[in-house]
C-alpha cells in the first residue's frame, strides 16, 4: 500500500513500529561504510601480481628503448599510450599518459585554461568574471568541487534516460560566458545512465557561442560492465574527427578501478590543438610521469583483451553486490511510493531518489544506526539538491554480509523518514 494513501492512524501505527525496529538496529552497534565508490579488498587482490612483473632481473626499457627508470617522456611510453588509446577507442597520438589520477588531470586542464587561452582569440578563463560551467545532475561531486574551486557558476542540467537535457544545453551555450560541461557518458555517476547515440551526436554537433567552450568527457566507467548485456556508447571522437568541432572534447580515463586506485594510470585524450596547449603547460610541470608504473601495467595486462578479461573478474565480484542492493530495494520498498531507482548495467553506484524532503534525514538516521552514506546533496553543485531526495549508494567496498545489513538499515531509515514527513 502506498504510504501516501494511509490515514493518520495507520501512519502513526506504522511509524511506531518502524521506530522500534530502528532502535533495535541501533543496539547492534554496526560500523559500515558505503560513502564512496571504493574497490573491495577482493578487487584489489586481482592486481596483486602486478608488483611481480618488474623485479631485480627485469628489463626496464620501453619498446622504443626508453629507460623507464630515468627522466623524460612527457606524454607516456608508447605501449602504454596504445593500451589507454585502445581502452578509449582513439589513436595513440591523441593520448597523454599522466600519473595515477584522472581527476588530477581534469583539475590541471581547468587550471591551464584559467591562465592560458584555450584557442586563438580567446581569453584566459580567469578574465571571464561571470564564467559558467554546465553540470548534469545528479552528478559527480568532485567535478563540481573542481569548478567551484576555480570560481565558476555551476548551472544544473537535468539528466534524462538518454543523458543530459540537450534542449537545455543547446539553449544555454548561446551565452558566451558558458565555458564547458562535465560529462560521464557511460554509466554516469551516480545513475548509471549511458548517453544515447542521439545525445552523443547532439553533443558532437554543438555550436557554442564561446569558441573556447570545452566538453570534459570523463569516461571513467568505459569497460566497467556488470551484466552480459552491457551498454554501448557511441564514440564521440569518431563523430567530431575531421569536423569543425575537433577541439570541442577533451577525454579522461584511468585504471583506478581496474588495477589499483592509488597506483593506477591516468590519461587524457584529445585532438592536436588542445593537446598542444596542454602539453605546453605540462612541460613546465613535470619532466615525465611514472614510466615504471606505465610499464608495469602494460606487462601485467599485455593488451586491451587482457584488460577486458581482468574486468570480467571484477564483474564476478561486483555483480552479486549490485544484485543484493536491488533485491533489498525491491523486497522492502517497491510499491510503497517512497523511492525511485535505476538498475544500472555497469559503473559503481546505484542512484536512489527517496521521498521528497527526506534524503538528509535518511542519511542522518543511517549514520546514527552505524551506516555511513554519501552526504545527501553531494550529487548536486554546492551540495544543493532542490528536492532533497537523491542518495548515492556505493555497494562495492563492503562484504556481501555487511552490505545486506547496511541495506536493511537503509530501507528501514527510508520508510521511517517517509512516515515522519507524511505526519508533519
Amino acid at each position: 500500500m502506498l504510504f501516501s494513501e494511509m490515514d493518520k492512524t495507520q501512519l502513526n501505527k506504522l511509524h511506531e513500529e518502524l521506530k522500534n525496529e530502528y532502535e533495535n538496529i541501533k543496539d547492534l552497534g554496526l560500523k559500515l561504510n558505503m560513502s564512496r565508490g571504493v574497490p573491495s579488498v577482493e578487487q584489489l587482490n586481482l592486481s596483486q601480481k602486478m608488483f611481480d612483473v618488474l623485479n631485480s632481473d627485469s628489463d626496464c626499457n620501453s619498446e622504443n628503448g626508453t629507460e623507464c627508470r630515468n627522466y623524460g617522456v612527457l606524454d607516456g611510453i608508447p605501449e602504454c599510450k596504445k593500451l589507454m588509446a585502445d581502452m578509449m577507442g582513439v589513436e595513440p597520438s591523441m593520448v597523454m599518459v599522466g600519473g595515477n589520477s584522472s581527476l588530477n588531470m581534469m583539475f590541471d586542464t581547468i587550471a591551464c585554461f584559467m591562465t592560458t587561452p584555450v584557442c586563438e582569440g580567446a581569453k584566459p578563463w580567469y578574465e571571464v568574471k561571470d564564467r559558467k560551467f554546465l553540470c548534469p545532475v545528479p552528478g559527480y561531486d568532485r567535478h563540481f568541487g573542481v569548478t567551484e574551486y576555480f570560481g565558476f557558476q555551476m548551472i544544473q542540467i537535468p539528466m534524462t534516460d538518454d543523458g543530459p537535457d540537450m534542449d537545455m544545453v543547446e539553449e544555454l551555450i548561446k551565452d558566451e560566458s558558458v565555458k564547458g560541461m562535465w560529462c560521464v557518458p557511460k554509466y554516469s555517476n551516480p545513475q548509471g545512465i549511458t548517453y544515447s547515440d542521439e545525445t552523443v551526436k547532439r553533443i558532437a554537433n554543438l555550436k557554442p557561442a564561446a569558441k573556447d567552450f570545452r566538453i570534459m568527457w570523463d569516461n571513467a566507467y568505459c569497460i566497467h560492465d556488470l551484466t552480459d548485456t552491457p551498454d554501448k556508447l557511441l564514440n564521440i571522437f569518431d563523430e567530431i574527427k575531421n569536423t569543425d568541432n575537433e577541439d570541442l572534447v577533451i577525454g579522461f580515463c584511468s585504471t583506478s578501478k581496474i588495477s589499483l586506485p592509488g597506483s593506477g594510470v591516468a590519461a587524457l585524450f584529445t585532438f592536436e590543438n588542445n593537446m598542444k596547449v596542454l602539453k605546453n603547460k605540462y612541460k613546465f610541470q613535470t619532466i615525465g610521469y611514472d614510466k615504471l608504473n606505465m610499464l608495469r601495467h602494460v606487462r601485467f595486462f599485455k593488451d586491451i583483451d587482457g584488460m577486458k578479461a581482468h574486468m570480467q573478474k571484477h564483474k564476478e565480484i561486483l555483480q552479486p553486490r549490485f544484485e543484493m542492493v536491488v533485491s533489498k530495494l525491491k523486497e522492502n520498498l517497491d510499491g510503497l511510493g517512497v523511492i525511485e531507482y535505476r538498475v544500472p548495467n555497469g559503473g559503481y553506484f546505484v542512484s536512489v531518489n527517496v521521498m521528497k524532503n527526506t534524503a538528509k534525514r535518511v542519511v542522518e538516521l543511517c549514520k546514527e544506526a552505524g551506516v555511513t552514506l554519501t552526504n545527501a546533496g553531494a550529487t548536486y553543485p554546492y551540495g544543493d539538491d532542490p528536492n532533497n531526495s537523491n542518495i548515492r549508494i556505493a555497494p562495492t567496498f563492503p562484504s556481501l554480509e555487511d552490505l545486506s545489513k547496511a541495506m536493511d538499515v537503509f530501507c528501514i531509515c527510508t520508510k521511517l523518514a517517509a512516515t515522519e514527513e507524511l505526519l508533519k
